[in-house]
């Protein structure tokens, strides 16, 4: 399949709901839809933005080929116009989202799309689909890359990937996260992401003997010689065969060994042991490197523990995000245009967490000036403006009593424009670039915000103008309901 060509990635109701605006005359009806989420995969503090990318790519390649026209032909529901209007589509909206690698938080717009209807709620699949993915793999990898304290962290989970699309793009947010590489060797190739990959135990099992499946190994990669030493046993074959093959081929060719790596047992123990095994013949470089269903708890604990282990492979755990694998990103419409003027639109509902914040608006981030760290976001409508050079009352908005005033701050919008009347306008950074953002991002979070259990709430806040219209809504809706 062209992965150019998602066009009919949707859901079926969304051209169901196109070619109803079109038979009602509302096909060219201003709209305003945002993209958001809910709640932190884990129970985490924050998530990270990813997929932005892979948006723009499907935005760019919207189009209907002749194939899909005859396809929904044959479902005789659909106006000849209609369909000769979509022969003939052209992408024309606006387009504002938060850059990938930014923390994120619930409620506020990562994506906002203005726009005619029908293509404002055509895209809604797709830019949940992509952001979905991608947000909840960088959100879980940031976890295991925070548990290994420094200790590089390889993806390892394409064989385990909900599909080959999972493996790619998970790979993808797995990377600009701060997953040292990956050993799909696609996204080495077509997206620049380093790729490592060592031995599978078939290659040690191919051989009469382990020590000859290493020497042969060693031979064949003197300068990039790392043995899986666990086939059999670790401690009274596995290291004592890598260590005779170090000896034997990479020493006579003046070459040091660049490590090992245990995939069973309790690496924990394993690990020290196998330290003071190569360090007491001379390795003390030689690495270890640890796999085997590992999480940031498990890793967590293994240094804990005391594991001498110098990097990590992580695979089904991270590229299915196992342990939360459902981000809950929505797409919500929130404003219409109507004789000129914008008109807030709400969803209201008896679960709470799922009324939305109307109008068309925009995400801050407030930052203190002396410590560089973020406050917290303020979403405000569009057209309001902070102003760093007076206080700022900021105020939970379900719990109104809890207020704070801010001073001293640097006020930041979080969105970038993407399109505008459907052409992309945005330069577009290289994974490096995402990732090194993402770094410098994350550190503006404080580390009570990034615990594992029972993290610092970080609020985001509504402005007073955009509080008191969610209200108004609020109470004509609840009138109108009571009539």
């Amino acid at each position: 399949m062209d992965r150019n060509r998602l066009t009919m990635l949707t859901d079926f109701y969304e051209i169901t709901m196109a070619n109803g605006y079109f038979q009602n005359g509302m096909k060219d009806k201003i709209c305003y839809f945002d993209m958001f989420f809910r709640r932190v995969p884990d129970g985490g503090g924050f998530a990270i933005l990813a997929g932005i990318e892979q948006v723009i790519e499907y935005l760019q390649n919207l189009s209907f080929t002749e194939e899909d026209i005859a396809f929904l032909r044959q479902k005789k529901l659909f106006s000849e116009e209609f369909l000769d209007y979509l022969k003939h589509f052209r992408f024309t909206c606006d387009v504002w989202a938060i850059p990938e690698g930014t923390p994120i938080f619930p409620g506020e717009p990562i994506v906002t799309v203005r726009g005619p209807a029908i293509e404002a709620q055509f895209i809604e699949t797709m830019i949940l689909l992509s952001i979905n993915h991608q947000s909840l793999i960088a959100t879980k990898t940031n976890r295991i890359v925070r548990a290994a304290q420094g200790r590089a962290v390889m993806e390892f989970g394409s064989r385990r990937a909900q599909g080959y699309d999972g493996a790619i793009y998970g790979a993808r947010a797995a990377y600009i996260s701060g997953c040292s590489a990956t050993a799909c060797t696609l996204c080495g190739s077509e997206m620049g992401i380093p790729v490592s990959g060592t031995m599978a135990h078939s290659w040690v099992q191919m051989f009469d003997d382990e020590l000859s499946a290493f020497k042969a190994y060693a031979s064949t990669y003197p300068n990039d010689c790392i043995l899986l030493v666990d086939t059999y046993d670790t401690l009274h074959s596995g290291i004592p065969n890598a260590i005779k093959t170090f000896d034997e081929v990479l020493g006579p060719l003046g070459c040091r060994p660049k490590g090992i790596r245990i995939d069973s047992g309790d690496i924990t123990y394993l690990s020290r042991k196998a330290r003071k095994m190569l360090d007491d013949h001379g390795y003390t470089d030689c690495k270890i490197i640890a796999s085997n269903s590992l999480d940031e708890y498990i890793i967590r604990d293994m240094i804990l523990q005391g594991a001498c282990v110098d990097s990590f492979g992580v695979g089904e755990r991270l590229i299915t995000a196992a342990s939360s694998p459902v981000f809950g990103g929505v797409y919500k419409l929130v404003a219409v245009e109507q004789d000129g003027a914008v008109v807030p639109r709400i969803k209201i509902s008896e679960n709470v967490a799922k009324i939305t914040n109307p109008c068309y608006k925009v995400p801050w981030r407030l930052y203190d000036k002396q410590t560089g760290k973020a406050i917290a976001d303020v979403i405000t409508l569009h057209d309001e403006v902070i102003d760093e050079s007076k206080p700022y009352r900021l105020f939970d908005p379900e719990h109104i009593w809890k207020q704070k005033t801010v001073t001293d701050f640097r006020a930041v919008r979080l969105q970038r424009p993407l399109f505008k009347n459907g052409e992309c306008v945005y330069e577009r950074p290289s994974i490096e670039e995402i990732r090194r953002y993402c770094a410098e991002q994350l550190d503006t979070i404080w580390d009570e915000v990034k615990r594992f259990e029972n993290p610092h709430t970080y609020y985001v806040d509504l402005s007073q103008a955009l509080w008191d219209e969610k209200q108004r809504l609020l109470c004509e809706r609840s009138s109108s309901a009571n009539i």
